[in-house]
């Protein structure tokens, strides 16, 4: 079995919801106290052991590669004013290997996968959506989901349980059996109403992926708008091969809301050292 040392990051969106900022700045760049949400997203990786990262953007995301790649005119300034300690800061991702793939037409999440078909080659392949930054330091998600893949040798879909009022804006598990935080799928149920739902097993953003998707993926019939779906092409692989959800454990936070952004700058100031005093004395009127 191949070990997963690849990942890719899909961030070619519009971010509508976060305009009129969003027409200047990658939503994938608005911060959670001094860091992008997408740092975030690129740590969760490095700590899973992931060295090759390729991260799909739109033509006008070029601050996302600004952000990431080494910059020696900031460096001699900061040697200058004696701040060499910040240096560590901006040089972080250093021994990460970075692919940039150009996305010139919002195809869906799909088809932003298959972009990076010559990447994956015939390895496995984690996916992290940077909509979602998931909370656990001392056992990051996708660490948890390449353990699932070496156990099974499956594709994995990254899951927890959410209220049934939650998991409606999301695509919810079809269940064949479960033991443990295992559970092997026969499928998706995109955005379901209440009332039909087949679980609240609901799928967040982060996927191991073997590389027979993009088999499917070339199979998969696009929605009403032209898009084409990774969890839609997931579905067909999980009729014809056995594809498991897993339950993982970590506080979730959807950076696509605006509340989901107010919620992780909040509880992520509360871990601050620094920050957590002056924060609850704010709050309390203080």
């Amino acid at each position: 079995m191949k070990k997963v040392t690849k990942a890719i990051i899909p961030a070619a969106g519009f971010g509508t919801r976060f305009l009129p900022i969003t027409k200047a700045v990658p939503k994938e760049m608005l911060p959670i106290l001094d860091r992008p949400s997408i740092d975030y997203v690129i740590e969760e990786c490095l700590c899973s052991g992931i060295t090759d990262i390729c991260i799909v953007i739109s033509r006008d995301k070029e601050a996302i590669a600004k952000y990431l790649y080494p910059n020696n005119e900031l460096e001699s300034a900061l040697i200058k004013a004696d701040k060499r300690e910040k240096i560590s800061l901006i040089n972080k991702f250093k021994d990460v290997n970075f692919t940039f793939v150009l996305q010139p037409e919002m195809k869906g999440t799909a088809k932003a996968v298959e972009l990076c078909k010559s990447f994956v080659g015939s390895n496995p392949v984690a996916v992290l959506f940077p909509d979602d930054v998931i909370y656990n330091p001392a056992n990051p998600v996708t660490a948890q989901l390449i353990k699932a893949y070496e156990t099974t040798g499956a594709t994995i879909v990254g899951c927890q349980n959410l209220a049934p009022e939650e998991a409606i804006h999301y695509g919810v598990m079809v269940v064949r059996e479960q033991k443990g935080k295992y559970v092997l799928i026969d499928g998706f149920q995109e955005k379901p109403s209440i009332d039909s739902m087949a679980s609240t097993i609901t799928s967040l953003g982060r996927f191991i992926l073997t590389p027979e998707i993009f088999d499917y993926i070339e199979k998969t019939k696009p929605v009403k708008n032209g898009e084409i779906y990774l969890p839609s092409s997931i579905d067909l692989l999980a009729k014809d091969m056995p594809v498991y959800a897993y339950m993982f454990d970590g506080v979730r936070y959807d950076m696509g809301s605006k509340f989901g952004f107010l919620k992780a700058n909040i509880e992520f100031a509360l871990r601050d050292r620094e920050l957590r005093e002056q924060l609850i004395n704010f709050i309390k009127g203080k």
